[in-house]
C-alpha cells in the first residue's frame, strides 16, 4: 500500500523508517555508486531529510519499505537548484506550483507496479496540492521506468552521455495522467483515494482545514 508520511511522522512507524534508508544505502551508496553519507547502522540520508519533506512509500505487507520517494518545495532548498543549476542554465525553479521529487528507492526485488505506484502517489500529491509540476533530477536508468509508467518528463537539460547522463524535468501534474497510472500500478481509483485519505483526511475534511 501506499503512505504519505511527513519526516516529522515516519518515526512513528520505525520498521518502515529503518527499512527505508538501509534501502536507499544499499541503492545509492552501494548499487550505483554514489558519493552519499551512510552512517554506522547503515541509514542513508542527508540534509534535504533535515527539512521535513513528504515522502511517499509503498509499504509491503510486513511493515517493511518496497519504494519511496520525497517531495520538497521548491520555494525552499533543493537539491535541483542547490547543486544542478548547471542543468538548467542557472535559472533556478522555484515556485508554490512546483514541488521537487528527489531519492526514487526501489527495494530489492520490488516489482514492477512498485514503481508505478510510487508516481502515482506523485500525481496524486500533485493534484490534491494544485501543483502545475513536479521537478526532478535524473539519470539514464530512470528514462525506462518513466516510458513503462506512461509519465515522463519535459527535458529541461542534460550533461553527459550515455549511461553516465544526468538531467533535469519537469513532470505536469494533470488529470489526464492519473488512469494510466492506476492501470500501470493495478491500482483502483477508490483505493488510491482511500490510502490519501487516510493520510490527510478526506476532501470535506482538508476543506475545512483549510477554511
Amino acid at each position: 500500500m501506499l503512505r504519505y508520511l511527513y519526516a516529522d511522522q515516519i518515526a512513528r512507524h520505525p520498521r518502515l523508517n529503518d527499512t527505508m534508508f538501509r534501502d536507499r544505502a544499499a541503492q545509492f551508496s552501494a548499487r550505483l555508486g554514489w558519493e552519499v553519507s551512510v552512517d554506522d547502522n547503515g541509514n542513508e540520508r542527508d540534509g534535504y531529510d533535515d527539512l521535513n519533506p513528504l515522502y511517499i512509500l509503498w509499504e509491503r505487507p510486513d511493515g517493511t519499505h518496497g519504494g519511496s520517494l520525497r517531495l520538497l518545495p521548491t520555494t525552499g532548498d533543493t537539491m535541483l537548484n542547490d547543486h544542478f543549476s548547471h542543468l538548467t542554465d542557472g535559472v533556478k525553479i522555484q515556485s508554490p506550483l512546483i514541488w521537487e521529487c528527489t531519492r526514487f528507492c526501489l527495494a530489492p526485488g520490488a516489482g514492477a507496479h512498485v514503481s508505478a505506484a510510487l508516481m502515482l502517489g506523485v500525481l496524486e500529491a500533485g493534484l490534491n496540492a494544485h501543483l502545475t509540476y513536479i521537478a526532478g533530477v535524473f539519470d539514464a536508468r530512470m528514462i525506462r521506468v518513466y516510458r513503462r509508467v506512461g509519465w515522463g518528463p519535459t527535458v529541461l537539460g542534460t550533461d553527459g552521455t550515455g549511461r553516465d547522463a544526468i538531467s533535469a524535468g519537469l513532470w505536469p501534474c494533470e488529470e489526464s495522467y492519473r488512469a494510466r497510472l492506476l492501470s500501470k500500478a493495478g491500482i483502483s481509483s477508490e483505493v488510491s483515494n482511500l490510502w490519501y485519505d487516510r493520510s490527510f483526511g478526506s476532501p470535506i475534511e482538508r476543506t475545512a482545514a483549510v477554511a
